[in-house]
């Protein structure tokens, strides 16, 4: 417990921290939305309304310090405000009903890339040398080379455009209503499939250069020669001590990845006109929309900071002398 109550103090203040910062650098910046809507309406807006629109959006004639605490306020009850791509939605309800989406994608790629490239990158290490080895690391490093949008735009054009094996864009049939039933959920698998093998084939490289970097470095180890002295077999001493011990340092970088695709998926979901929280943070900044990339970008650092948060619960779990400690 006391353990616990240091990690979640110490990324409060974390939170705090950047949450300050994504407040100041917006009104850094030159001009607001309102002053921008002025100037891009051709004389269509009056003047006289950039008062009503700054107070529409916000934007409160305030000394900083005040803005900073009633900004503070709007974190912790989710009122961020007016979305101003997407007027009258409150950013809150946009954000919302982009999240589960990018939860989807970001979930099912990671779990693919992340179990794949980990059980590659043990057999890898374990039969180094060897057939499994020489064909999975050089595939490993060339596809951790290829930039995302490389892949987005050779996977849409090949089995989307030109053979059209799978939609361009959209999370489900349009003609179809959200629903708990099998054509709904049919109809969501079928187009996110290629947007979760993109992101899949993105990341299972780096996950199984890493899990097979550890894992020969564990392969000389006192305990694994006491554990075959004991008789134990080839796959629990494979997987039950050697991959248990290697597995900390991919476990850092899930949850590294799983934080950083909430930005990260902006190419895969722009490309494949998914309508994710990455796609959203494209068309905020392309609008100007101050409001929802706040509120974006605190979502992003949420992420990170809760997954950080639970790689280090995992660690005590897979590691028993940090439970002792």
């Amino acid at each position: 417990m006391r353990f616990l109550l240091k990690r979640l103090s110490f990324y409060a203040v974390a939170f705090l921290v950047a949450a300050t910062f994504n407040f100041m650098i917006p009104r850094l910046l030159p001009g607001n939305p309102a002053d921008i809507m002025l100037a891009n309406s051709g004389g269509m807006i009056a003047p006289e309304a950039r008062d009503a629109l700054m107070a529409t959006f916000g934007f409160i004639d305030a000394p900083l310090h005040e803005q900073y605490f009633a900004y503070l306020g709007s974190i912790f009850t989710w009122d961020f405000g007016l979305s101003i791509k997407f007027y009258p939605m409150p950013v809150a309800d946009v954000l919302t009903q982009a999240l589960p989406w990018t939860l989807f994608l970001t979930g099912a790629a990671l779990l693919i890339a992340f179990s794949t490239g980990t059980l590659l990158g043990i057999l890898a290490a374990w039969r180094r040398g060897q057939l499994t080895d020489v064909i999975a690391s050089p595939t490993a490093l060339a596809l951790q080379s290829v930039p995302a949008v490389v892949v987005a735009l050779c996977g849409l054009y090949f089995l989307s455009v030109r053979n059209r094996v799978f939609p361009t864009s959209y999370a489900y049939d349009p003609k179809l209503d959200p629903a708990f039933s099998w054509e709904f959920a049919a109809s969501v698998a079928y187009h996110g499939f290629l947007p979760v093998v993109t992101l899949s084939v993105v990341l299972v490289g780096g996950y199984l250069i890493t899990m097979r970097n550890n894992m020969i470095g564990q392969l000389g180890e006192d305990y694994l020669a006491m554990a075959e002295a004991k008789g134990l077999s080839d796959a629990r001493v494979r997987y039950a001590y050697a991959a248990r011990n290697a597995l900390l340092p991919s476990v850092t970088a899930l949850a590294l990845s799983f934080g950083a695709l909430f930005g990260g998926s902006l190419i895969t979901e722009v490309v494949f006109n998914y309508p994710g929280v990455g796609n959203l943070l494209y068309l905020g900044i392309v609008g100007r929309d101050f409001p929802l990339i706040q509120g974006q970008l605190l979502i992003m650092t949420l992420a990170m900071l809760l997954a950080n948060l639970a790689v280090d619960l995992a660690y005590v779990f897979l590691d028993p002398r940090l439970k002792r400690a």
